[in-house]
């Protein structure tokens, strides 16, 4: 336990709620994880603070959203974990003016914190008439976690409809950064790279009829049902889109359709997918993983790359 750290966070931050010894399995959408040595989830006033401490008790620091594409290590994370949470989840709609856009008219944005839920937001913007973010209505990730990973699905992307993010810098300063800055693309920003925090993001979406933006969500999350297995634990797709292929077709080709180790399965519904049956270990599904990937590579010569984010003691 370090006593300086607890103390100085009791003293300045006496409200923020430090839970230690945490189960990480409460924090991921795998419900998988062993136990951080700290975790709190800070609103917008403290979480400069928060890492300012760390950094001052040489406390490592770790940042997550909604947990929604990680698998964290059996033994857990060192140091303090930060959940990007319910404390930074605001969603504000606004009609954007004229020096915000310079090639398309009746624009609107929405304003949303890094600890909203995707799929909270699209819903929000369907409820605005505003389209443009219909394709996240089913992602279960926070916006900041969106951000970071450049979310996609059935043909949208967040670079898409992304004006700029407001990030923490490595050095404690705030900075709004630009989509174009971001580097956006397939799975991939600069976040990690320069150990920027995403706080916020702003969202361009235009205007369309409410009823054809819901019937176009619907569509999507019968899509989801009937294909995804949202009945058991996952972090989504658990490889990423090999150029030319689809990895759920090249693993089902490969007869790993419901192949496991423990209670970590292949999906039998969409093979694309890395599910928990029960009670699977970091490890059951990280040797599950390796099993595809050395599989598929002796097969059809193509190299698998998870897409899921491996994080902690494993």
């Amino acid at each position: 336990m370090n006593q300086t750290f607890v103390k100085s966070v009791t003293e300045q931050l006496p409200q923020l709620g430090l839970l230690r010894d945490e189960p990480m399995k409460k924090h991921t959408t795998f419900r998988i994880g062993g136990p951080a040595d700290y975790y709190a989830e800070p609103d917008m006033s403290r979480i400069s603070k928060l890492i300012e401490i760390a950094k001052a008790c040489d406390m490592p620091v770790t940042v997550i959203g909604n947990g929604s594409n990680l698998l964290v290590g059996d033994k857990g994370i060192r140091g303090l974990v930060i959940g990007i949470g319910k404390g930074m989840s605001e969603i504000e709609v606004t009609e954007a003016v004229a020096q915000d856009f310079t090639a398309q008219d009746n624009c609107h944005i929405i304003t949303a914190g890094a600890g909203a839920i995707l799929a909270a937001v699209a819903a929000k913007a369907a409820e605005a008439s505003l389209s443009g973010l219909e394709f996240a209505s089913g992602i279960p990730g926070s916006v900041g976690g969106a951000v970071v990973m450049n979310a996609g699905a059935y043909g949208g992307e967040i670079k898409d409809v992304l004006i700029d993010a407001t990030v923490l810098t490595a050095d404690g300063e705030l900075k709004t950064v630009t989509r174009d800055e971001l580097d956006l693309s397939y799975r991939h920003s600069i976040v990690p790279e320069k150990g920027y925090i995403v706080l916020s993001a702003r969202f361009r979406l235009t205007p369309k009829p409410k009823d054809e933006i819901k019937s176009y969500m619907a569509e999507l999350r019968a899509k989801r049902v009937e294909k995804q297995p949202l009945e058991y634990p996952s972090a989504g797709s658990t490889f990423k889109r090999p150029e030319g292929y689809f990895a759920g077709k090249l693993i089902m080709d490969a007869g790993l359709r419901g192949y496991s180790v423990g209670d970590a399965q292949v999906s039998e519904k969409h093979c694309g997918f890395v599910v928990n049956k029960g009670e699977a270990a970091a490890a059951d599904v990280l040797t599950l993983i390796k099993d595809v990937q050395e599989t598929v590579l002796k097969q059809f010569g193509v190299k698998l790359e998870p897409e899921v984010k491996m994080i902690g003691e494993f």
